[in-house]
């Protein structure tokens, strides 16, 4: 299987960077099967209008079967690197369409819906305020607002998971969030 992993967060010392990019990456490289190309967003310096880079990641995402989504949450959204990401790799053309239903209305058609994707977030926040009175809209956006226009219904919301307090949680619920990657991983490796 062809496996890529997308990372959006500037600081290699980061949990996104030692705790969930450097799980997948050993438990995909454990795995003869399994093939793996990765996309550091900050250390390529995307930024809008790369159009070779733009491309270059173009080309990986057709080659994958399997796409992971590492970033942390800033401002209630994903860092500003993977946003661009979203807004110049999945144009319309290349991830999906607008099929007409009638002269006002359309919805969206995924081209990549035999994507397998999984996406690791994480929150400096409890898990608490966000999921009532911000009604999990950090998710809920990146979900329905994305996701299924790129990779159509299915499995999205399951695949998304969220990681609370991170910079303030113990060392052993990182371990236990780590789990939660490795145990995802190894199910991926078997299918």
């Amino acid at each position: 299987m062809n496996n890529l992993v997308i990372i959006g967060h500037p600081d290699k010392n980061s949990f996104c960077h030692n705790g969930i990019f450097k799980t997948i990456s050993k438990i995909l490289g454990d795995h003869p099967t399994q093939k793996l190309q990765t996309v550091d967003l900050y250390e390529d310096k995307l930024h809008r209008d790369k159009k070779e880079l733009i491309q270059k990641y173009k080309d990986y995402v057709t080659w994958s079967d399997r796409i992971y989504f590492i970033s942390p949450v800033w401002w209630f959204r994903l860092t500003p690197k993977m946003e661009t990401f979203f807004d110049e790799v999945f144009t319309p053309g290349f991830a999906y369409e607008f099929v007409n239903i009638t002269k006002t209305y359309a919805y969206p058609r995924s081209f990549l819906k035999k994507k397998k994707i999984r996406c690791y977030i994480t929150h400096g926040a409890p898990s608490l305020p966000v999921k009532t009175i911000y009604l999990n809209s950090v998710k809920l956006r990146l979900v329905l607002g994305v996701f299924t226009f790129v990779f159509g219904w299915g499995g999205n919301w399951s695949n998304t998971k969220q990681f609370w307090s991170v910079p303030f949680v113990s060392e052993k619920k990182r371990m236990k969030y780590l789990r939660v990657v490795e145990k995802d991983l190894r199910r991926d490796c078997k299918k």
